[in-house]
């Protein structure tokens, strides 16, 4: 079950995130300053094992991408970077997060639920 960390460090310009992560999924929910959801990154792993973020934000809508982890040689510890990536397993990911979400707020479990049936559509 997804479970939020609580203390997480916020980023500067007045809105505020949410950490939430279990075994198989993570999820980051942003806010903007006035409470309202601007959006979500939802991780999961991939059928290779390579992790994946879908992105939704308000003003764009999604971005689907693998997690490039940047820390290939064991001397370097490089910060992980996007790639675009393909196909979006929708139902899948609906089936994960319904799964794991039970322990969530309704306002954030609803928000993220509504999100991934749109895109599913």
């Amino acid at each position: 079950m997804l479970q939020e960390f609580k203390q997480v460090t916020q980023e500067a310009g007045g809105g505020r995130r949410r950490w939430f992560e279990d075994e198989a999924l993570e999820l980051i929910v942003w806010y903007r300053g006035d409470g309202a959801c601007d959006g979500f990154q939802l991780c999961y792993p991939g059928a290779d094992r390579r992790e994946r973020a879908l992105t939704w934000r308000e003003a764009r809508g999604f971005s689907h991408a693998v997690v490039d982890p940047g820390d290939t040689r064991p001397d370097k510890n490089l910060t992980p970077v996007l790639t675009p990536d393909g196909a979006v397993p929708w139902a899948r990911l609906e089936r994960e997060f319904d799964a794991r979400a039970a322990r969530l707020e309704p306002a954030v479990r609803d928000f993220v639920a509504e999100r991934l049936r749109e895109g599913a559509r």
